[in-house]
């Protein structure tokens, strides 16, 4: 059969990898195309566009960029008429995957959205576009299931599945003695953090931080990070995290990575303040961390825009590198987290489903 599926981060694209590889599996005869990464190329899919040339972050860059993401939703959907797939696979990415959803649906293909857009926490009413125009919605969060029930929409949670990509060799092998600096995967991400990064860096002259970069990117993205106590790893996150004793995090998957590899952490986030504004009136969750969302309580710190500061970061990292119960509660909330997001499998779960669904 044949599948076209989009992605348009990193995150998406690690999970749209594993997704494919399983799908393959099940599908000998896939063809697969789509707008990803790397690893959705490695695992087999014929790529349209890389993600970098798709991620834009908060109003302001969006407004800026309105004409080129225009011209990418129409070039988007002229491939996806010519390619005539089975099944159109949307992969988180909600500014862009929920439109090409509205447009498929009316062109009478099958819609897949495997990772829900985050409604519960903002702009709630897009629920109703997804019953309309998505026929198979599949979750990665527990509570998603009970948020769409309010709305009579069925859909299916198939575990988390950044468990499936972790690589579990060695986490105990190697020596932690070093700080995970893990400022996002968009542009915009990288350059917020890049002050607060060197002066914590700067203020904690003694200790040795791994930064994780990613290079498609563009290395000179990373030119501001050049402390000799910065090593920057490249497109390696998990390399970063099993060497660390502790990570500084922007908000996103890499709170839930630094989760599943033991790292105590916190959380940091900093946008426009256009953005931010209008954020605070639209957000609806207690915390932005999906570490402390699955808990539904605070286990990481969160710094958001002011509170996002050498001062304040800096103090929460000397109580999580010198404080040892503290430490050890964090570690503790792991544990559950790890219950709660259901285990192994998740992938493979999601594979066969959107596989006996196209059947269908």
């Amino acid at each position: 059969m044949r599948y076209y599926i989009i992605a348009g981060e990193a995150s998406g694209d690690l999970h749209a990898s594993n997704f494919v590889k399983e799908l393959m599996q099940l599908d000998s005869n896939a063809i697969i195309r789509g707008w990803g990464g790397e690893r959705m190329q490695e695992a087999g899919v014929e790529l349209v566009h890389h993600y970098r040339e798709t991620a834009f972050m908060g109003l302001w860059e969006v407004l800026k960029n309105i004409r080129k993401i225009s011209a990418l939703l129409n070039e988007c959907k002229k491939d996806i008429l010519s390619f005539k797939p089975d099944v159109v696979v949307l992969v988180d990415y909600p500014g862009f995957n929920l439109r090409i959803a509205q447009w498929a649906k009316y062109n009478s293909f099958k819609t897949c959205y495997y990772i829900s857009p985050k409604i519960w926490a903002w702009n709630e009413k897009r629920v109703h576009t997804i019953k309309k125009c998505v026929d198979l919605m599949l979750c990665i969060f527990p509570f998603e299931v009970d948020f769409y029930k309010k709305y009579n929409y069925t859909v299916k949670f198939v575990g988390h599945p950044l468990i499936d990509a972790l690589n579990e060799t060695n986490s105990l092998k190697i020596a932690r003695d070093k700080i995970a600096l893990l400022p996002g995967s968009r542009k915009q991400e990288i350059e917020s953090m890049a002050l607060l990064f060197m002066r914590i860096a700067e203020n904690y002259s003694t200790e040795k931080f791994l930064l994780a970069g990613i290079s498609s990117l563009g290395k000179e993205m990373y030119s501001k990070f050049n402390r000799k106590n910065i090593e920057i790893i490249w497109d390696d996150t998990h390399s970063v995290l099993k060497q660390s004793k502790v990570a500084i995090v922007n908000s996103g998957t890499a709170t839930l990575e630094a989760a599943l590899f033991n790292v105590p952490q916190m959380v940091c986030y900093k946008t426009s303040g256009l953005t931010y504004a209008i954020a605070k009136r639209l957000v609806k969750i207690k915390w932005i961390s999906p570490v402390n969302l699955v808990l539904n309580r605070e286990s990481v710190k969160e710094f958001i825009q002011h509170e996002c500061n050498s001062g304040a970061v800096g103090a929460e990292l000397m109580s999580l590198l010198s404080n040892d119960s503290y430490r050890t509660h964090i570690l503790n909330d792991y544990t559950e987290l790890r219950y709660l997001l259901g285990g192994r499998g998740a992938s493979a779960n999601a594979a066969k489903t959107v596989f006996e669904f196209v059947k269908k």
